[in-house]
């Protein structure tokens, strides 16, 4: 793992939006393109960070105002952290854990150059798992899969299709298949 880089991981062409855009444009790219946050990017440089938090922060704290008038910069923090392409991974989750962030900008000689997210070092690094489980998000993550395991062993179901006969009634999983009592017996 020492020898995997964050160029190597991260994503390299992130979303990102004009600081002048204003909110109701950040959050229906953040809906299109299915992104939690937005890079504030003019001429490849860096300008901010929005989240959907952020947003959220501007809905309820300025929900008199119209989201349309609200620019991006204007609420993006001034203070911005952001890691190197050439950092380990290693040095990356020690950075994310201590930040308790769960994405961090990658710049190169003052230039945008990607974005690397816990996710990314997930896919790639499952065996680092242990490290990232303080971050909240991924605690979440544990417990939903704990749940989605139960779910898949669990014999008995609630009411649904039966798989076999069609009829709408309580279901057993049955060798991967959800069957009524009847196509049950019947096997």
């Amino acid at each position: 793992m020492k020898r995997i880089i964050v160029a190597d991981i991260m994503t390299r062409y992130p979303v990102t939006i004009k600081p002048e855009a204003n909110l109701l444009e950040c959050a229906k790219t953040m809906v299109r393109k299915k992104v939690g946050s937005l890079l504030l990017v003019s001429q490849k440089r860096l300008i901010g960070f929005i989240s959907e938090k952020d947003i959220l922060w501007a809905l309820v704290k300025k929900s008199k105002q119209d989201l349309s008038k609200i620019r991006a910069v204007d609420i993006s923090p001034k203070k911005i952290a952001t890691i190197k392409p050439t950092e380990t991974i290693e040095g990356t989750i020690t950075k994310m854990k201590k930040l308790k962030f769960e994405r961090l900008p990658v710049i190169h000689n003052n230039e945008l150059v990607g974005m690397i997210t816990i996710k990314d070092i997930l896919n790639f690094h499952p065996e680092v798992y242990p490290e990232l489980y303080e971050l909240a998000g991924i605690r979440e993550e544990i417990e939903k899969l704990k749940r989605v395991k139960k779910a898949k062993e669990r014999i008995f179901m609630h009411e649904g299709v039966c798989e076999d006969c069609g009829n709408e009634e309580v279901l057993y999983r049955v060798d991967g298949k959800l069957l009524c009592e009847e196509c049950k017996n019947l096997m």
